[in-house]
């Protein structure tokens, strides 16, 4: 089976600006990756709140879901309790809804890297087994 990543906001922000100080590493870090790569819903969400002065990136975004870069993964009632907890877990370190989905998906899904900006946080996190996320770009 084919490792699946999954992707924070920071990226799906960085590839859409060349201004962006991580534009380069993200760039790079996509053209290496096998698609698709998997966001969620508080994902987007984020990234079309930061995105919401630049309709064309949002545009662009959302085009990678047609493209296959990119395969949405859902969240049910189920995740409920269990992101309500990392939050609870990870208060002090600010931890955000979207991290808390990201980290019960690659639970849930197996998903044992993401690509994210956010390395001080994720480096933090821990699965069952207080295992680790592998964390890009490197």
């Amino acid at each position: 089976m084919r490792s699946r990543i999954l992707v924070d906001t920071g990226p799906l922000i960085a590839i859409l600006s060349r201004r962006d100080q991580y534009h380069q590493s993200c760039v790079a870090a996509f053209q290496q990756l096998p698609p698709p790569l998997f966001p969620c819903w508080p994902v987007l969400t984020e990234a079309i709140w930061l995105l919401r002065h630049y309709p064309a990136a949002i545009e662009r975004m959302l085009a990678g879901f047609d493209s296959g870069l990119y395969c949405l993964l859902t969240l049910d009632e189920a995740s409920v309790p269990w992101v309500a907890k990392f939050l609870d877990r990870y208060r002090k370190i600010g931890a955000q809804a979207a991290d808390a989905c990201l980290m019960y998906l690659a639970e849930r899904e197996s998903i044992e890297t993401i690509l994210t900006l956010d390395r001080k946080d994720f480096s933090v996190y821990r699965l069952r087994g207080n295992r680790s996320v592998r964390i890009l770009p490197e």
